[in-house]
């Protein structure tokens, strides 16, 4: 059996299709499946059984003999999110407790660390474990994340192969419940069909032109990939970035929006709020070197063509993957 917690989310329910496709049936997915509107994102699937998060490290300890792979996606994923006390809960002791529990019953584990952790870039965007005191995440999320990071490589008691994902900025099917939160292509696709031009925030850096602001944007198939790519290969542990490698605009990003749309491009801007003004990142570009040397090959989706299959193949068709 192969555990993915978050598996109504997002990626995990990308995963979990992901794992259907190598046959792999046996999955126990883990979440709060009272929140119904996450739920299309799995029906459908081939799966083993549902278990509530709050009631999974109680059926753990009663079939972790069956388990062969853990997969930890699910956390509190609002970067807005101010309260520390539901992210210390979701984001970090959840996470400890079930790393320990991994230790306990040598589970090998994948869990989801984040690129916000990287705060503002002066540091640049190595995964270099040594790094990892030395970050300054910008919000109380990218905070739990790195809290957890360092927590984790600071153990004297780890599972015998662990990983921790630093998720750049994953675009793709699957993210239609995340409202605020779901990438800048879904609510592009969503601006442009119903009012026809796009709203992008306006710089207020003077180094970056209106629509400048450069992100790794990465394909949601992609990251599932790596993540396939780890569950078969459990030899080098260690915290790995999870981008394309490659930072681009979200001018770039809107009018290939368009263009997938047949649309005209008609682009217009409006000042960041002032809320996340001070905390936001005007460029992101993961150092994915570190993937590379342990024998990932596969090459990461191109902008073009990740836009194209997500709004024709999935966006129009209102598809789940």
């Amino acid at each position: 059996m192969i555990v993915v917690t978050g598996a109504a989310g997002f990626i995990a329910s990308c995963l979990v299709s992901r794992l259907n496709a190598a046959n792999f049936n046996d999955i126990v997915v883990v979440d709060n499946f009272a929140v119904e509107k996450k739920l299309p994102n799995i029906r459908g699937k081939k799966l083993r059984e549902y278990v509530d998060r709050l009631e999974f490290f109680d059926w753990l300890d009663q079939h972790h003999a069956q388990v062969e792979f853990v997969f930890h996606l699910g956390a509190r994923t609002d970067t807005t999110e101010q309260d520390y006390a539901v992210l210390d809960l979701l984001n970090l002791n959840y996470s400890k407790q079930l790393w320990q529990a991994c230790v306990r019953y040598q589970l090998p584990l994948v869990y989801a660390s984040s690129a916000a952790t990287y705060g503002d870039g002066t540091l640049g965007y190595s995964d270099n474990e040594a790094m990892l005191p030395e970050l300054r995440p910008l919000n109380p999320y990218g905070e739990s994340k790195n809290d957890f990071d360092n927590w984790a490589v600071q153990q004297t008691e780890k599972p015998y192969f662990w990983a921790g994902l630093k998720f750049f900025n994953v675009y793709g099917p699957n993210e239609y419940h995340k409202g605020r939160m779901a990438s800048v292509i879904f609510h592009a696709f969503h601006q442009i069909r119903q009012h026809g031009n796009m709203t992008l925030f306006r710089s207020h850096n003077p180094n970056y032109i209106d629509g400048g602001q450069m992100r790794d944007f990465v394909y949601v198939k992609d990251v599932v990939e790596v993540c396939f790519f780890l569950l078969n290969h459990r030899t080098q542990s260690g915290i790995y970035n999870l981008g394309s490698g490659q930072a681009r605009t979200f001018i770039d990003l809107t009018l290939n929006t368009f263009a997938a749309l047949g649309a005209a491009p008609d682009v217009r801007f409006r000042d960041t709020p002032e809320d996340i003004r001070d905390k936001y990142q005007y460029f992101t570009e993961a150092d994915m070197r570190k993937l590379r040397s342990i024998g990932y090959e596969r090459p990461f989706t191109s902008l073009e063509a990740g836009i194209q299959d997500y709004v024709q193949n999935y966006l129009l068709p209102d598809r789940f993957y």
